[in-house]
């Protein structure tokens, strides 16, 4: 069977059991098995109306919602290839997107985002608004149990990020998705193997990203009671209110709760902070087993008083860990959440593996590792310590770019283009993109992401930090948010004294507007454009190199 029917198997079963939660400021609205059968058979009539072809393209351009899943999945049951795309995004890059794709028909969410497609491409196929779907009052005819769908076919078109240049439509088939759900329910058993009843799990990341939708599909075929963010600014708010066994994170959120956190806790002072502070302290004395009796007390008198607070108000009561994909993350950030007793499990992944490569084991992670290949598939390194993947879960092409696909799949093997490692018991660990090496004038080879990372955390205020450094005698730093120069120059001259020469950021530049998916400088979810950032602030980079060279 493959992934479609045994989700719509799960529907069936459950009809009665709700399945989607979309969460409102003033209350939430659920879909039931039964509700979403009748959604998506409503969906499957409207598009069966519209004259397209079994192979055509579908874009789908609107932000989650219970309308959001149902018209996924009508447009994947008919036969059709879904392109999920982030609503959030400026139209130039969607329309981008969708001439390269050729849909034959645009789903909006809104009106808005129909106006915006039509004012940048007016010639645009017929664009509908998801109310025209599940407003139609077109006579539903059954379609239960009428896949258009072989396990071979392509179901999605998903466009990469475009770090560094055009971005491009990954093909994933039913295959793809078979195998991959079949993984990441696997390691949920794990996870949840005392549970009874549905698994409750909170999301926020939109469903045009890769793992965001092999999540959605997973709970769907899970049976799970997935609770969906439809405003970002409540995700706090929300999490405690739902409770959730587990969620999808990235990195940059658990690092700005955890700086949400120190904040807070040191506002208050007195004898709460003096708790906090020593019993994680002493959590890492006892993490390094060099923990003295005082500490061993600390940590007793955090464990009862202060962390179970803490993380009753972040996460409520329920939580079993917490998921985090999209980048590495900081290793003192995951060791952070580990101290108050939150289980932070890494899955490392890209859109060419159908999301995911790696997944944590629960209960046998290793911090600053992203776990150990998913079930079926084979990872090695290649030259330069670039990982290399094959099996089932690899795509099949980029859309319509045979020379792309050729340079990235090679004699059976997907290159990555990420620099990695892997220990003895086969958890692997990503060091950065080879891509985003910087080599300098005098040869060394510098991952910057570690160094980047390290100078983040160590800088209250900041927000972005990218490094320079290509062809030059050594490294810079561009640095976000509102910082002084006197707080860069004491991180970098602590960080600059345990670095090798060729390792040390000898110039800086602060207080340059954040970098943002707006102003074009992060891809849509949210990775730096480090070419374009490049560009955008040539100026102040050979202001940086000049003056050292006066000096």
């Amino acid at each position: 069977m493959s992934f479609l029917s045994d989700i719509f198997a799960q529907l069936e079963r459950s009809s009665d059991a709700v399945f989607l939660r979309e969460l409102r400021e003033n209350g939430h609205v659920d879909a039931t098995g039964v509700n979403l059968l009748q959604m998506v058979e409503q969906a499957r009539t409207f598009l069966a109306a519209r004259g397209i072809r079994r192979g055509d393209r579908v874009a789908l351009l609107a932000a989650n919602s219970i309308r959001w899943v149902a018209i996924d999945l009508a447009i994947m049951a008919e036969g059709f290839i879904v392109v999920p795309l982030y609503s959030r995004q400026a139209p130039a890059e969607l329309v981008a997107m969708m001439k390269d794709c050729t849909p034959s028909l645009i789903v909006c969410g809104d009106e808005a985002l129909r106006n915006a497609v039509e004012r940048e491409w007016p010639d645009a196929p017929e664009r509908v608004q998801l109310a025209d779907v599940f407003e139609s009052r077109i006579a539903s005819a059954s379609r239960a149990g009428e896949l258009r769908l072989d396990d071979t076919d392509p179901v999605a078109i998903i466009y990469t990020s475009g770090t560094s240049g055009e971005a491009k439509g990954v093909v994933l088939d039913a295959n793809n998705l078979t195998h991959m759900l079949r993984c990441t329910s696997g390691r949920l058993d794990l996870l949840m193997e005392d549970h009874t009843g549905q698994d409750r799990v909170y999301h926020y990341l939109p469903f045009c990203f890769a793992g965001s939708w092999i999540l959605l599909l997973t709970c769907l075929q899970r049976g799970s009671l997935l609770s969906l963010n439809t405003d970002l600014n409540r995700i706090a708010v929300e999490m405690a209110q739902v409770a959730p066994d587990y969620f999808l994170n990235v990195p940059q959120l658990l690092e700005r709760t955890r700086k949400a956190v120190d904040e807070q806790i040191t506002a208050k002072g007195g004898l709460v902070l003096k708790v906090y502070t020593n019993a994680r302290a002493a959590w890492i004395k006892k993490r390094e087993r060099n923990a003295s009796l005082g500490d061993r007390m600390w940590l007793a008198i955090g464990n009862a008083l202060v962390f179970p607070a803490i993380r009753k108000k972040m996460v409520g009561g329920s939580l079993r860990a917490m998921i985090c994909g999209s980048a590495p993350l900081i290793l003192d950030t995951q060791l952070y959440f580990m101290s108050l007793g939150i289980q932070v499990l890494q899955v490392y992944g890209l859109t060419e593996t159908t999301a995911i490569c790696t997944m944590d084991v629960p209960g046998k992670s290793v911090p600053g590792h992203v776990g150990p290949a998913i079930d079926g598939i084979e990872m090695k390194l290649s030259d330069g310590d670039e990982i290399i993947v094959r099996g089932p879960n690899i795509f099949s092409g980029y859309w319509n770019r045979p020379q792309e696909t050729a340079k990235a799949l090679r004699e059976g093997w997907f290159h990555t283009g990420d620099q990695g490692e892997i220990d003895s018991a086969g958890n692997w660990r990503i060091i950065g993109r080879i891509k985003n090496l910087l080599i300098l004038g005098s040869g060394h080879n510098i991952a910057p992401e570690p160094i980047e990372d390290e100078i983040l955390q160590g800088i209250a205020g900041a927000q972005q930090v990218v490094l320079m450094g290509n062809g030059r005698g050594y490294l810079s730093a561009i640095v976000t948010g509102k910082v002084t120069q006197e707080q860069v120059q004491t991180v970098l001259d602590g960080l600059n004294a345990g670095k090798p020469h060729y390792k040390q950021v000898r110039a800086f530049v602060v207080g340059v507007e954040p970098f943002s998916i707006e102003n074009g400088l992060l891809t849509a979810n949210g990775k730096l454009k480090r070419d374009l950032i490049a560009a955008r602030y040539k100026k102040e980079i050979e202001e940086m190199y000049a003056v050292r060279r006066a000096g």
